[in-house]
């Protein structure tokens, strides 16, 4: 199953496609992006966060994981928050960037996964 981005990131069905796997994979994708962008010689960091629906915060945890593995510094939010909070707190902590787990306006079935830039917005489509 190809994972495609699309408009601000990815959206799935929750256990059909958006599976704990295939975030992982997603993380490990971000990981190796971030590495590479990287200029300075502090360790990146990246904000991870997460809203309500079904096993959010269980998919964050999973990507903060992978993250971390990497050797980047991870600020988990300590509960679920809407996407504003999380790029605020990206700008706020002078991070590398951010994920946010949700799918937004999409049906509660769907999961998703938002990548987020140093200035609290869209990463690029290029990222």
């Amino acid at each position: 199953m190809a994972i495609t981005f699309g408009t601000d990131g990815w959206r799935a069905v929750i256990s059909d496609e958006f599976t704990f796997e295939n975030v992982r994979h997603v993380a490990q994708a971000i990981a190796e992006q971030t590495l590479d962008r990287h200029t300075s010689d502090q360790a990146p960091s990246m904000v991870v966060g997460y809203d309500t629906r079904f096993l959010s915060d269980r998919y964050a945890m999973a990507v903060a994981e992978v993250l971390a593995a990497h050797g980047i510094h991870v600020w988990l939010t300590q509960g679920d928050t809407p996407t504003p909070i999380t790029s605020y707190a990206i700008v706020d902590k002078h991070a590398d960037g951010g994920v946010m787990i949700t799918a937004s306006h999409n049906p509660p079935r769907y999961n998703g996964i938002k990548l987020k830039a140093a200035f609290g917005g869209s990463a690029s489509p290029a990222t």
